[in-house]
């Protein structure tokens, strides 16, 4: 009741921040677009001032360093509490995908690495250290984890996420959200209700076909089953409703069903498409759309400033603008916005245990397809490498989209890593091409440095590395991407319609495989590529590293000369062409061969090779009740090889008789297991009769069914162990 209109609809929009200082060396202050923004209708909410990177054209030398993040952030609410009417203070939100995309900070593998490693605990330790880089900057907001459930590899976002299942994605994105939360200090937003990765021809923003269960139970999955302060809408419409205006969606689903009281924000200028979409005429119906389906918050901070207007046409009520005002307010008094007195000049920030952190991840992101002849590891008597390809030596290359600009030496590449790790070892380096631009070519040198060498090592794949060349519209997407030859074939808004190496990669391997020499593959990349050509046929070892973070290549370095054992697994199933599209696991029914070729993925969910093997025995299934309302699973672990290393366990489920039809195996959890040689381990599982449950497309769990397959294998088509199980 104390403020006014234009006050409350201020705290429901998130500006873009970065014009609102400038920075001269050392010296960094506010400018006159802040006061501007603060006055009148005073913002709630800032977007990505401490973000650096070509869409915004802030560099290491005119962004912000993490001292000087937190001293503007700081200043800025010193001067909205004197003066401003009310002295509301801002809530900074910043992106924080994979690490905090600011300078200075640790930047993680993408979440598809991290969902490689299947460790939740990692995960959770990873959302923490990402956390406790934004609190020492001045943020609140953390805009991450993704956790789209991608079912098509051609989308150019596909990166962002932890794959196609929904339960890895529940159980690793919310690790992740949950700690970023864990000191109740920062809010984790995830994205993006709902669908986004499922679109028709995997374009970005499209159009999503599917039906309400699937929806909910598939689609939608994690955010039923993360409680955390925020979610952001997508881009897509499903069937003919955008995001954004999904009433169902976020009000009945999201809040009534499923209990979520956090905020619920646009995606940036998400509120504006839904002019382009044609189901608003103005901004003015788009904000008041957006508001009563849910919106709290306008990302962009453009469309809700029409909503004095839309009340005084009664587009929207005074209560539809107080439901909002009041989340958000609750939120700034939960975080202790109010509490804080904006004086103090430094916040620990451990980078040295960050990078630590990292690299652990790193190494468990990394999925080992193939290892023919115990090709790897090399042997550290190897006296001449040939490192190869476009991926082998580029800083950018290793990081993914959302990355802001690096200082030098703070990303360590396949080469640096190599030559790091092998110093009495000849190291030739040639590029040999680029991952597009096939003007950048020089095959010839790069044969004759593998045939004086004794293995070579090629880096190909793909690229999100933005460029500051191009020329980016106001949602950070190159519209002039086709007609330019970048090197992005990943990364927002890069959708592929075929999977295929770009530019001259295939000719580069094709050349070095004919050499004879022995070759590892290192396939750096955003999604899966496809990697079924004679070519690789003749290749005996290939790593895939997704976008491995800054300590990318000592990971690979270690692994590569047997310093570490392989553990990851794929989070997708990887596709032998574009037309076996869509290719996913977790099918009602298991699909027919086509006529021209098999319906098996080259790589299953799940799949990945490790230096040493396990055995799986004795399983034994327990009723913990009589009601059963939980089930214990346990059997014995076995690590039978050579080497000490990790285990993937993953426990499948098929429900034998539903009233819908369901996936005939779908994970439902899973555990990363380390044993040291001949070492044996008791490992248990405990499902609650939800787990064994199935979601009907109101968003309820219905648990009454009692026939159930449960199965205990290496991937989802390498089952161990499995047995019925009825219960009462």
């Amino acid at each position: 009741t104390l403020m006014t209109l234009d006050e409350k609809v201020g705290q429901l929009m998130m500006a873009m921040s970065w014009e609102f200082y400038d920075r001269n060396g050392d010296d960094c202050h506010t400018t006159p677009a802040f006061e501007k923004a603060m006055t009148g209708m005073p913002l709630g909410s800032t977007y990505a001032l401490m973000r650096a990177d070509p869409w915004i054209k802030k560099t290491l030398t005119t962004g912000l360093n993490p001292k000087l993040a937190l001293q503007l952030s700081n200043d800025m609410q010193l001067w909205i509490r004197k003066n401003t009417r009310l002295g509301i203070p801002l809530m900074i939100a910043e992106e924080c995908p994979h690490g905090m995309m600011s300078i200075g900070t640790t930047v993680l593998p993408t979440a598809m690495g991290r969902a490689s490693t299947f460790n939740k605990n990692l995960e959770f330790q990873l959302g923490k250290m990402t956390a406790d880089h934004a609190w020492a900057q001045g943020a609140h907001m953390a805009l991450g984890p993704t956790v789209d459930i991608a079912l098509d590899p051609r989308w150019s976002r596909m990166e962002e996420g932890y794959g196609e299942d929904p339960v890895l994605t529940a159980k690793m994105g919310g690790s992740y959200a949950a700690g970023i939360e864990s000191d109740g200090r920062m809010i984790a937003v995830m994205k993006h209700l709902a669908a986004y990765g499922a679109t028709e021809g995997g374009h970005h923003g499209g159009t999503t076909h599917v039906g309400q269960r699937e929806l909910l139970a598939q689609l939608s999955l994690p955010f039923k089953q993360a409680h955390l302060g925020g979610v952001m809408t997508a881009y897509n419409d499903i069937d003919g409703i955008p995001c954004t205006a999904h009433s169902w969606l976020i009000q009945k689903i999201l809040r009534n069903t499923w209990h979520f009281d956090g905020l619920v924000i646009s995606d940036l200028f998400a509120v504006d498409g839904l002019k382009n979409t044609r189901v608003a005429a103005n901004d003015e119906e788009a904000a008041a759309l957006a508001l009563k389906s849910g919106v709290d918050i306008d990302l962009a901070a453009n469309c809700y400033r029409q909503l004095p207007k839309a009340l005084e046409d009664g587009l929207v009520s005074q209560a539809d603008i107080d439901r909002a005002v009041k989340n958000v307010l609750v939120w700034k008094f939960k975080l202790g916005l109010f509490d804080q007195d904006y004086k103090d000049k430094t916040r620990p920030l451990d980078l040295k245990s960050a990078e630590e952190l990292n690299l652990h991840a790193a190494r468990e992101s990394v999925v080992m397809l193939k290892n023919e002849n115990q090709t790897l590891p090399l042997s550290k008597e190897v006296k001449r490498i040939a490192v190869i390809g476009p991926n082998a030596d580029n800083v950018y290359n290793m990081l993914g989209d959302y990355t802001a600009q690096q200082a030098d030496g703070s990303v360590v590449t396949v080469l640096q890593a190599i030559r790091n790790k092998m110093p009495n070892c000849q190291v030739e380096y040639v590029k040999g091409c680029a991952i597009r631009d096939t003007n950048d070519v020089d095959i010839p040198a790069a044969v004759a440095a593998a045939q004086k060498a004794d293995v070579v090592i090629v880096a190909v794949g793909g690229s999100s590395a933005r460029d500051f060349r191009s020329d980016y519209n106001n949602s950070g997407v190159d519209e002039n991407a086709a007609a330019n030859v970048r090197d992005m074939d990943s990364g927002e808004g890069y959708d592929r319609s075929t999977l295929s190496l770009l530019g001259k990669q295939e000719t580069l391997l094709q050349a070095i495989t004919a050499t004879g020499k022995p070759v590892v593959t290192i396939l750096i990349q955003g999604r899966p590529l496809d990697v079924s050509s004679a070519t690789f046929d003749a290749i005996p070892a290939i790593l895939c590293a997704w976008y491995p973070g800054s300590q990318g290549g000592n990971a690979l370095a270690d692994i590569i000369f047997g310093d570490y054992s392989p553990s990851g697994r794929l989070p997708v199933s990887y596709p032998r062409s574009v037309g076996q599209l869509p290719v996913y696991y977790n099918t009602v029914n298991p699909r027919r061969d086509y006529t021209d070729g098999t319906v098996q993925p080259l790589y299953p969910f799940g799949y990945g090779l490790s230096f040493t093997t396990f055995d799986y025995s004795d399983l034994k299934i327990n009723n913990l009740n009589n009601e059963g309302d939980s089930v214990r699973v346990s059997f014995t672990l076995k690590n039978t090889g050579n080497y000490s290393g990790d285990e993937v366990v993953q426990l499948y489920l098929r429900n034998e008789h539903a009233a819908v039809a369901l996936p005939e195996r779908q994970l439902i959890d899973f555990q990363k297991i380390f044993l040291m040689k001949n070492e044996s381990k008791t490992i248990t599982f405990t499902l609650s009769r939800e787990d064994l449950g199935w979601m009907d497309g109101e968003g309820k769990i219905h648990t009454e069914d009692k026939e159930f397959t449960l199965m205990l294998g290496a991937s989802s088509q390498d089952i161990r162990l499995e047995q019925k199980i009825s219960l009462p």
